[in-house]
């Protein structure tokens, strides 16, 4: 049988066909960081600090990629990382790629910034996490968490690097903003780009009507299209850890901290009850100059305790899964790819996108001589 996907090898094999796909704007948000790039850079370099000292002549006919996260037992561990407006590049892409992540049973957060009501998410795909951005008034956080819990989710992850908006500079450069303003410019990427333009954005409109920013509030936001709304970045300046120890009080289910680099921050969590934390970057999309999330990992690990510890900023490999499984990481969180490859094929391409990490995890463990993921040890890398 003919298969479309066959000459994608790797997650980096869909970032060309997005490309040519999406409208540059759409492009430009996805594929960016900030300012001189240096923490996105960062992140992939970061992998190559550390060689593998291998095990040989072990059996390793027999392994075993699962691991256990939050009482539930996964296939695998990787997961998707929340993106935003993924709904925009590729056909309601929030909810395949939770619904591909879910037949896999490997763990996938859903980003408070979607275009697609997390209610539905969750009916399609009911073991999806959810990730808040939290709103500025106590209130409109108590009604958003209200709504999380209703909806039945199981883990809750709060994002808490995004205080103010990150310099995304290329993103003006390239004419994207949120909400999308109407432009000679916009319309003419829609019209070079049909396959984006009637395979995404119309089938949207004629199917579900204007996208909105659903999840951010209680209560439906702005739409993604518009001459003249706004979306309100400021509000979560004052936000501190008060803020997260009401919801912790408030919240009965899982709940995770993303977004930490440091060990004060991570003892402040553990003080509260969190049950795990992502180290992470923000895919280099945040401030400019933030240490490499892998770079940081092993000392996190050590002050975390009974919390379990995941990581997302620059995963691309099963390599890249490994060394941060050795240095302490229970799970590894990837984004853009699994973007690119809902804009190029759907949920076909998520769910080959994920075959093609689980299938590099489990190569490189018997590669490596380990036959479980919780084998993998610090011993195994060694400082390049």
């Amino acid at each position: 049988m003919f298969d479309p996907l066959r000459h994608y090898l790797s997650l980096h094999d869909f970032e060309a066909q997005a490309r040519k796909i999406l409208p540059r704007p759409l492009f430009a948000y996805v594929s960016g960081a900030v300012e001189e790039g240096y923490s996105a850079a960062a992140n992939r370099t970061s992998f190559t600090r550390y060689g593998f000292k291998p095990d040989v002549l072990v059996d390793v006919s027999k392994r075993d990629t699962g691991q256990r996260l939050f009482g539930h037992q996964y296939s695998a561990p990787v997961g998707i990382a929340p993106m935003g407006i993924a709904a925009m590049t590729g056909y309601r892409s929030d909810l395949v790629m939770a619904q591909a992540a879910a037949e896999a049973n490997v763990p996938c957060i859903m980003s408070g910034s979607s275009l697609i009501r997390l209610e539905e998410v969750i009916e399609a795909a009911p073991g999806t996490w959810f990730q808040a951005y939290l709103p500025g008034k106590q209130e409109q956080i108590d009604g958003l968490i209200d709504r999380v819990a209703r909806a039945k989710v199981q883990v809750l992850v709060i994002t808490v690097d995004t205080p103010v908006a990150g310099n995304r500079e290329n993103n003006v450069r390239a004419g994207f903003s949120t909400p999308l303003r109407p432009s000679v410019s916009l319309a003419y990427q829609g019209i070079i780009h049909p396959r984006w333009l009637f395979g995404t954005f119309f089938k949207t409109l004629l199917k579900h009507g204007m996208p909105h920013f659903e999840n951010n509030y209680a209560d439906r936001g702005a739409p993604i299209l518009s001459s003249s709304a706004d979306r309100n970045y400021s509000d979560r300046g004052h936000l501190t850890w008060e803020h997260i120890a009401s919801i912790r009080r408030r919240w009965q289910g899982v709940m995770v901290i993303k977004g930490v680099l440091n060990v004060a921050d991570v003892l402040r969590a553990q003080g509260l009850g969190i049950d795990g934390v992502i180290v992470s970057n923000h895919g280099g999309r945040q401030l400019d100059g933030s240490v490499a999330p892998l770079i940081v990992l092993p000392e996190i690990v050590d002050a975390a305790g009974d919390m379990v510890v995941m990581l997302d900023s620059g995963i691309r490999r099963g390599t890249d899964v490994l060394k941060a499984l050795a240095l302490g990481a229970k799970a590894a969180f990837i984004g853009r790819p699994f973007n690119y490859a809902a804009a190029v094929a759907g949920k076909a391409g998520v769910a080959h996108a994920l075959k093609l990490i689980t299938t590099e995890v489990s190569r490189d463990m018997g590669l490596l001589g380990v036959t479980t993921v919780n084998s993998i040890q610090s011993r195994h890398l060694v400082n390049n």
